[in-house]
């Protein structure tokens, strides 16, 4: 008996050494479990093998009774669980429409919903959120992904370009395959695949001020990965006047930062905190500088963060305060922003 106590433990310990997911574990030492029992059943007594594990398959076949036992009852209790907090999503707002959570949907979103500060209600308004993303590169790509796996129920991504090689040793929501597919379509794809609960709008066309305010209007909430000055400018200005919360994001070599800008809750807007674009030589683009591949999924992830966040209604946002990442030398600061009276986006414009 001992030593199949030990062989199980050595799985386990190899499991847990290789990555092996949990379940993945437990059906290693399921399989050996079963193993033995079969072992007593087919070999005679007295066989050495039989000998070493135990002498009789009694005691084994008690101890696979009562697991199978504890994993029903667990997989009851998750089950329970998950209705009782559906239930009470309902109950915390009677007036609003049930939320149509499947079955699938309420495994999927679990680990959500036992979270205090999400629950079945912050999940509730996860699924009915509308979310537009600008940019489908560095930033917006693990953006898109998280924001979809977390269930947001509408997920609108403006984007111009085209997926090219030089994109994927960041944008890690597209493929080799879909070198030379629109961005957005190459994410809207990705995105379908891992979450089907979600609803993906794709605009191929670029942010335009002819355009923005209409669009925004049809979201509750804009994240902004580009990486243009003029784009973030005009996604300020038109969220600001959209009183939209806009989670900014940016990147250079090893360093990230982002914000969230909410004049309408008094926090600063973008340019409250710059003012003008600066010069070109000040600012290069990732193309010219360079980036480190894992630092916008940082940003972006951390994006995607903020954004669950502003929805659920859980813990403090990034609201007048800048987040620095220093992927170099491994530092994160957070410096706090005011607003200034003399924007001309959010403030009376004059000094």
């Amino acid at each position: 008996m001992l030593l199949v106590i030990a062989l199980g433990l050595g799985l386990w310990g190899i499991g847990m050494a290789m990555g092996a997911p949990r379940r993945q574990r437990i059906v290693m030492i399921g399989l050996l479990l079963g193993a033995v029992i079969v072992m007593h059943l087919i070999l005679p007594d007295g066989h050495p093998a039989r000998e070493a594990t135990g002498k009789s398959a009694a005691l084994w076949l008690l101890i696979a009774g009562f697991v199978a036992l504890a994993l029903i009852y667990r997989r009851g209790v998750q089950a329970l669980r998950r209705r009782v907090l559906a239930k009470e999503a309902v109950m915390a707002n009677p007036n609003e429409p049930a939320p149509t959570f499947s079955e699938t949907e309420l495994n999927r979103y679990a680990r959500h919903i036992v979270l205090r500060e999400i629950g079945g209600p912050g999940q509730k308004r996860l699924k009915e959120a509308r979310v537009l993303v600008i940019g489908a590169g560095g930033l917006g790509a693990p953006a898109l992904q998280y924001l979809a796996a977390a269930g947001v129920g509408t997920i609108g991504v403006i984007d111009d370009d085209e997926v090219e090689n030089a994109n994927l040793q960041r944008q890690v929501i597209h493929r080799d395959a879909d070198i030379g597919m629109p961005k957005v379509f190459s994410a809207e794809a990705a995105m379908r695949a891992q979450n089907p609960f979600v609803t993906v709008r794709p605009y191929h066309r670029r942010l335009e001020a002819d355009m923005a305010a209409e669009l925004f209007a049809d979201y509750d909430l804009i994240l902004d990965g580009t990486d243009n000055f003029d784009t973030r400018y005009l996604a300020n200005r038109t969220a600001v006047a959209a009183g939209k919360p806009l989670i900014s994001g940016a990147l250079s070599q090893w360093e990230g930062q982002l914000s969230v800008f909410d004049p309408a809750h008094s926090g600063p807007c973008y340019q409250c905190i710059f003012p003008e674009a600066p010069a070109p030589h000040l600012a290069p683009s990732c193309a010219e500088a360079g980036v480190i591949g894992p630092l916008p999924g940082v940003i972006g992830a951390m994006m995607a963060v903020e954004a669950v966040k502003l929805i659920a209604g859980a813990g403090e946002t990034l609201r007048g305060r800048m987040l620095i990442y220093d992927a170099l030398y491994s530092e994160t600061r957070i410096i706090g922003l005011t607003r200034r009276a003399d924007c001309p986006t959010c403030g009376s414009g004059e000094a």
